[in-house]
C-alpha cells in the first residue's frame, strides 16, 4: 500500500503502530517532500509580480525542479518500505542456517541505498531553496526558512538510516564506503542549510 495516499493523521498513526513501515526513512521522505514544496510556494506567490519579473524565468525553472523533487521524495516513502522488507526476512532466517548472516549482509547493505537517496534529493532540495531566498518576495522568506529547516532535518534523519545498517555490516570496508557517502552529503548540504537559516532569521528580525 502506498502510504503517501492516505490522509496526513492516517500517514501518522500508521507510523505510530507496529508496523515496520513507514519509519524513520519513510518520514525523513515525506518531511523532505514537504519541506520542498514549501520553498516552491515561495516561488509560486513571486511568481508573475512585476517587482520580480526579472528574477520569473530562474524561479520558474527552479520550481520545475522542485516539481520533480517533491515527485521523487514521495516515491522512496514506499520505496523504503521495500527496501527494509528483505532485511527483517534475513533476520527472521534460522539462527542456525549458514546462510543467514550473508543474506543479513547483504540486506543491510541493500538497505542504505534508499536512505542515501532520500539525502541527496534533500541536498538537491536545499540548493533550490538557496536560489528562494535569494530571489523570491521578502513577504515569502519565513516559509523558505521552514522548507530550509525540514530538508535539514529530512537529510539528517535520512542519515541515521544509513548508519544504522551499516553498523552491522560485517565488512567494514564497505560499510565504511556508504558511510563515507552519507557524511559528504552531510558535510555538503548541513552547512549550507545553517547559513540559509541564519539568514532568514536576520531578514526577519533585523530592525
Amino acid at each position: 500500500m502506498d502510504m503517501t495516499q492516505e490522509s496526513c493523521r492516517g500517514f501518522v498513526a500508521a507510523v505510530a503502530s507496529r508496523a515496520p513501515a513507514p519509519g524513520g526513512g519513510g518520514g525523513a521522505a515525506l518531511v523532505g517532500a514537504i519541506g520542498t514544496a514549501l520553498g516552491h510556494m515561495a516561488g509560486a506567490l513571486t511568481v508573475g509580480k512585476p517587482r520580480y519579473a526579472q528574477v520569473q524565468e530562474s524561479l520558474t525553472a527552479v520550481m520545475g525542479q522542485c516539481d520533480e523533487l517533491q515527485a521523487l521524495l514521495l516515491d522512496q516513502v514506499e520505496a523504503d518500505g521495500r527496501g527494509f522488507a528483505p532485511l527483517l526476512r534475513a533476520y527472521a532466517i534460522d539462527r542456525a542456517d549458514p546462510g543467514r548472516q550473508a543474506a543479513i549482509e547483504k540486506a543491510s547493505m541493500d538497505a542504505c541505498a534508499v536512505p542515501l537517496r532520500i539525502m541527496e534529493l534533500c541536498g538537491q532540495a536545499l540548493e533550490c531553496m538557496a536560489v528562494f531566498a535569494a530571489q523570491c518576495s521578502r513577504h515569502t522568506i519565513s516559509d523558505v526558512g521552514c522548507g530550509v529547516v525540514l530538508c535539514k532535518s529530512a537529510l539528517q534523519a535520512a542519515s541515521l538510516n544509513v548508519f544504522i545498517n551499516t553498523a552491522s555490516i560485517k565488512n567494514r570496508a564497505a560499510a565504511g564506503e556508504l558511510n563515507q557517502r552519507a557524511n559528504r552529503l552531510l558535510e555538503t548540504y548541513c552547512p549550507l542549510a545553517d547559513r540559509l537559516y541564519a539568514d532568514v532569521v536576520k531578514q526577519l528580525t533585523a530592525g
